[in-house]
């Protein structure tokens, strides 16, 4: 008899690959354009990287989405954050009213944003005394997530809103790639020293409490992770079998990632690294992923607001590609006239 897992874990079965003859199809266009080879530098492998993983020989966005998960965490009691879990909500509300910080890039760079509220009212359960979750809540929230690529989007950035969500993200990440949780923590939304530490034992607590049982990335999920991160695991998931690329946003949203990479290191090829984010290890872990970020910003804010950004560069490489004359369309001589 199959579990909520097992049916996670076939849907890492037959995942699309790139496009190979739709890159080269940018390629040979970019070899025309008004330009020296290679003068536009990562813009240029980023056009490839949206065709391969559209399909399109002429990618395009016309679509893009910013989904914002937001979850509780039941481990907020123990002090771990500098704002009371009540914050969420309110920052919700925030989103709803347009006056949160992801509301303006997205204005700024036309990306639709929608908000996936997972259960706010009833926080995930403290991970230093018990799994955060059930294997069938984990699980039903990363197929919940899977809904964000509905609509026809053409490229996702996965964001997240959650207080207490950064030690989720530090303990998946220590469970991940070993201890001790200092290795992996940041302040947050602004601990103190004395806070710092006091979030540093509560995790190398949690992870003493479920150690034997931290092989399995699912089981990292549903012991030490939250809604928003098995929400964003669903939806860079569902990305990958719709052929929609993705931008990693920072430091928890990369928990997600970091979860699907150990499963499968196949798994996140679709997505490349909006930015590197100011909390934690995060750098570490882009290497571990082995993404290089496209900004660096020193950025620490979540709600998807490095890959917004991200994603603004990414509409400027596609118009350059697309838009730019051609050699022999501009009249202009090319290197070999």
């Amino acid at each position: 008899m199959s579990t909520p897992f097992d049916d996670i874990r076939d849907l890492f079965a037959d995942l699309p690959a790139p496009c190979h003859d739709s890159a080269l199809a940018v390629r040979r266009r970019d070899a025309e354009l008004t330009k020296p080879p290679g003068s536009l530098g990562r813009l240029e492998e980023i056009v490839e990287w949206l065709a391969a993983w559209q399909g399109h020989a002429e990618p395009r966005i016309e679509r893009p989405l910013v989904a914002v998960f937001a979850g509780n965490h039941g481990v907020t009691a123990k002090g771990v954050s500098a704002f009371p879990a009540a914050v969420t909500r309110q920052m919700l509300d925030n989103f709803t009213a347009g006056g949160a910080a992801i509301n303006q890039i997205c204005k700024a760079h036309g990306i639709g944003l929608k908000v996936f509220e997972l259960a706010l009212d009833h926080p995930t359960r403290d991970f230093t005394e018990a799994p955060a979750m059930e294997e069938r809540e984990a699980a039903g929230t990363l197929v919940y997530g899977m809904e964000a690529v509905d609509g026809g989007i053409d490229l996702l950035a996965p964001g997240e809103m959650g207080i207490g969500n950064t030690s989720s993200a530090a303990a998946i990440y220590a469970a991940l790639y070993g201890g001790p949780a200092a290795r992996w923590t940041g302040r947050g939304t602004g601990l103190d020293d004395e806070g710092l530490a006091r979030k540093n034992a509560v995790i190398d607590a949690a992870l003493a409490f479920h150690a034997g049982h931290l092989s399995d990335p699912l089981e990292i999920l549903r012991r030490l992770g939250g809604r928003e991160i098995a929400g964003m695991m669903g939806a860079i998931l569902a990305a990958r079998r719709n052929r929609v690329p993705v931008l990693l946003d920072g430091y928890v949203a990369c928990a997600a990632a970091a979860l699907l990479h150990a499963m499968n290191a196949d798994a996140i090829s679709h997505c490349l690294a909006g930015h590197v984010s100011a909390e934690g290890a995060h750098r570490d872990v882009l290497e571990r992923l082995g993404k290089k970020p496209l900004l660096d910003l020193g950025m620490r804010l979540g709600e998807g607001s490095g890959a917004a950004l991200a994603i603004g560069l990414v509409k400027a490489a596609l118009a350059c590609h697309s838009g730019m004359a051609t050699f022999s369309s501009a009249g202009v001589s090319g290197k070999d006239a």
